[in-house]
């Protein structure tokens, strides 16, 4: 469904009206396309605030891991960078992102040199760019550490929610052992436009399993364009909405997709095979064979992505709600995906090293929702999943698991959502305005990607920073 006040508010009459009555003014949010693969703006500028004693190879690690975003990297602009207040921010002067190492800030004095490099460039990135902060792990054996790369965590969130323009600003944490190298797929996703609805996000990076490669080292031998080349990739629920943009994405990146919905939903299910090129497969995902029948249905060389899209919600006040919907929720949202998940890594189904488990949360699961006591738990219940099982998957399977947590997005769905829940919906985050299919297609295709094997047990919001949670 258009959302006629984010048109009308980029028109010029719409432009002067808001501002008089401090309306909020969303600006269209570039998203990836042919057209426009990276970010406006002539460079991504690398700070770093992280002292003496720690810069040199980390240093240059990081400056090559960010040349794979496919704009010009600077590590010194001479001062407050390109641009001036007020300006045009889409001049091709402006940066596109600005990237500040502060992985080896140990102390509170430390912290103020992200005040220092940030302060006076903050109005030279250009709309629609992106802040990227690195930090460490918080080292519970040294609270003065632990309370410095917290502090991060609550500068970055505050920083997504000042930038407007379209901008957005993460944390990037790197867990012992882990280098910038290892963050390649993610910095890359991250300062592109396909993270155009992921902001006021925390993600960690893992080190490389024994003998694996880095995330630049994968990335190397990949074909930019078409990552998931030779891969085959399982979407559930992928009939329409989120699921069939999914499957698209996927399909656009290289994958053989087998698309999987309920046979009610066949005609669409196949006619969105078809036009991906990819294999219809309807199956109730709930049924006790399922994993079994997903294994038979397998090409030769095994499955690589497994995604879990499907769900339902049946919403009523819990004093209202019949057993059989609360039953209803939790079998199709989370029973089903911990049978499945089960079935197919005990029967080797997915690929070591190249293994993928992207699940689908939610933040409701998060912040919860009036009427939704079933759906929230299932969604909650998907985190406690990924955080459980990641690890183990990791060290006995070879395969990530991740969760994306969508917020308002555009579908049939919320297009049915009374007018009032569904404009406070919209305007409730940092961009005021809904999200897209394609943006929780996006965020699953970096997870699902061949080069991120170093993202592990990661929940990652593609809400806009939703107001509503963490």
């Amino acid at each position: 469904m258009a959302d006629r006040y984010l048109h009308w508010t980029n028109t010029r009459p719409g432009r002067l009206l808001s501002r008089r009555l401090g309306l909020p003014r969303p600006l269209p949010l570039h998203r990836w396309s042919a057209e426009r693969p990276v970010l406006d703006g002539a460079d991504i500028l690398h700070l770093t605030a992280v002292p003496p004693r720690d810069a040199g190879a980390h240093t240059k690690e990081l400056t090559a891991a960010l040349e794979g975003s496919g704009l010009p990297v600077r590590t010194d602009d001479g001062g407050a960078g390109g641009g001036t207040a007020g300006g045009d921010a889409r001049q091709p002067d402006r940066h596109a992102a600005v990237v500040v190492d502060a992985t080896g800030v140990r102390t509170t004095a430390e912290l103020r040199r992200l005040h220092e490099l940030l302060h006076p460039r903050l109005r030279s990135v250009a709309e629609c760019g992106r802040l990227v902060v690195l930090g460490a792990r918080p080292d519970d054996a040294d609270h003065h550490q632990a309370a410095a790369q917290q502090a991060l965590e609550g500068f970055v969130r505050s920083l997504a929610k000042e930038t407007g323009g379209g901008r957005t600003a993460q944390l990037l944490r790197l867990a012992p052992g882990a280098g910038p190298a290892d963050a390649e797929s993610t910095l890359r996703f991250l300062l592109s436009p396909k993270s155009a609805y992921v902001s006021g996000q925390v993600i960690e990076i893992g080190p490389p399993a024994a003998g694996a490669p880095s995330s630049s080292e994968a990335a190397a031998g990949l074909d930019r364009e078409h990552p998931l080349q030779g891969r085959t990739a399982l979407v559930t629920g992928s009939a329409r909405g989120i699921g069939a943009s999914v499957a698209a994405t996927l399909a656009r990146d290289g994958a053989h997709v087998l698309c999987l919905d309920v046979p009610q939903a066949g005609d669409e299910l196949a006619r969105v095979a078809e036009d991906l090129g990819g294999t219809a497969l309807p199956l109730d995902i709930t049924a006790d064979d399922a994993g079994e029948r997903i294994a038979a249905a397998l090409p030769p060389g095994g499955l690589d992505v497994l995604v879990h899209n499907a769900g339902i919600t049946r919403d009523r006040k819990l004093a209202n709600m019949k057993a059989e919907l609360w039953d209803q929720v939790l079998e199709v949202n989370l029973a089903s995906v911990l049978r499945t998940t089960d079935r197919l890594l005990a029967e080797g189904a997915l690929n070591r090293g190249t293994g993928r488990v992207v699940a689908t949360a939610s933040i409701a699961g998060i912040a919860g929702n009036v009427g939704q006591t079933n759906y929230a738990a299932s969604k909650a219940g998907i985190i406690g999943l990924v955080r459980s099982l990641a690890p183990r998957a990791a060290a006995e399977h070879g395969v990530t698991v991740n969760a994306v947590a969508p917020g308002f997005i555009e579908t049939k769905m919320t297009a049915a959502v009374p007018f009032f829940i569904r404009e406070a919906g919209r305007r409730m985050n940092s961009h005021s305005q809904g999200g897209l299919p394609v943006d929780v297609a996006e965020t699953t295709a970096w997870l699902a990607g061949p080069a991120s094997s170093t993202v592990n047990g990661q929940v990652v919001r593609v809400c806009g920073q939703s107001l509503l949670g963490a």
